[in-house]
């Protein structure tokens, strides 16, 4: 096996990952401060591509692609945010109770929403912008110059991320009503207001992965199942509710798959995951930065 196509594989799966690890922390982020998860994730990815696409062939131009990307972003921020406005802070009774099966059958509810929007304003058709830059060298490696954009943005926006979550006050808030809803409340924490921004934030990232990758995977109403798959997969490797688990798990998923794929087969990228799933629950049940379950 040439060693200079294993590198190049396994760049691009590191490279891969890096967008992976965007789905994955958008989840685990929305469950740590919610404790509830968002099935329309994927659709909230397809969203990105779609508004990233709309902005490029409408109106800022194929060569302002850096322009649309926040754009993009921001539009699907802003949607998640009022729709955690409208239809899940009812979720809530009170402080203390939730209703945990309405945000269910809300998220999964607005999967089927977003789906068939798309079909009937799109159509069951794949369209792609215009690729961001022209193929690069890594050393000796090529590498196409949308994958090489798409990681570089995926790789700012989690290092933006962890910084705010780190350091500033919004962050603490956060860290805060995710550790102890009631001690966040008692505190003086907006937790309606913590909710709607977790969840803006959250399903951003998502939408920042269906951008940044418009180019590489196209974009088209089925898109976001393939990413909402990938990023159940990621959490439970990493540990529901770990954001370091997510980005480990995303890496290891993105090269597991890349390098399965040239010393196995192509044809069998996506089973290489979930093998690497069923190894990681047969070991650690709770994922890798999953805590066990503690017993009275």
């Amino acid at each position: 096996m040439d060693a200079t196509l294993i590198a190049q594989y396994a760049l691009a799966g590191l490279v891969i990952g890096v967008i992976y690890c965007l789905m994955a922390v958008g989840i685990t982020f929305i469950y740590s401060v919610m404790k509830m998860i968002n099935w329309a994730m994927g659709e909230f990815y397809m969203l990105g591509g779609y508004l990233q696409y709309l902005l490029l062939s409408t109106w800022l131009g194929p060569s302002r692609w850096y322009l649309a990307l926040p754009l993009a972003v921001l539009g699907v921020g802003l949607l998640g945010m009022g729709i955690q406005r409208v239809l899940l802070r009812p979720m809530f009774v009170g402080q203390g109770e939730r209703l945990d099966e309405y945000a269910t059958i809300v998220t999964i509810s607005l999967t089927v929403l977003f789906r068939n929007l798309a079909i009937v304003v799109f159509g069951p058709y794949q369209f792609s912008p215009r690729d961001y830059a022209p193929p690069v060298q890594v050393g000796p490696l090529p590498l196409n110059g949308s994958r090489l954009v798409a990681f570089l943005g995926a790789v700012i926006l989690l290092g933006a991320f962890a910084v705010v979550v780190r350091w500033s006050w919004f962050g603490r808030a956060l860290r805060a009503a995710a550790q102890n809803r009631l001690g966040a409340l008692s505190a003086g924490i907006d937790l309606p207001r913590m909710d709607m921004l977790a969840f803006g934030v959250g399903v951003a990232l998502a939408g920042a992965a269906g951008a940044l990758l418009a180019p590489v995977f196209l974009v088209f109403p089925e898109s976001g199942a393939v990413s909402t798959v990938k990023g159940f997969e990621i959490i439970v490797i990493g540990g529901l509710g770990s954001i370091p688990g997510s980005i480990v798990g995303g890496l290891l998923l993105g090269l597991v798959e890349s390098l399965g794929s040239v010393f196995l087969s192509a044809s069998f990228r996506d089973v290489y995951g979930f093998g690497l799933l069923l190894l990681v629950l047969a070991l650690r049940p709770a994922g890798l930065w999953g805590e066990r379950a503690r017993e009275a």
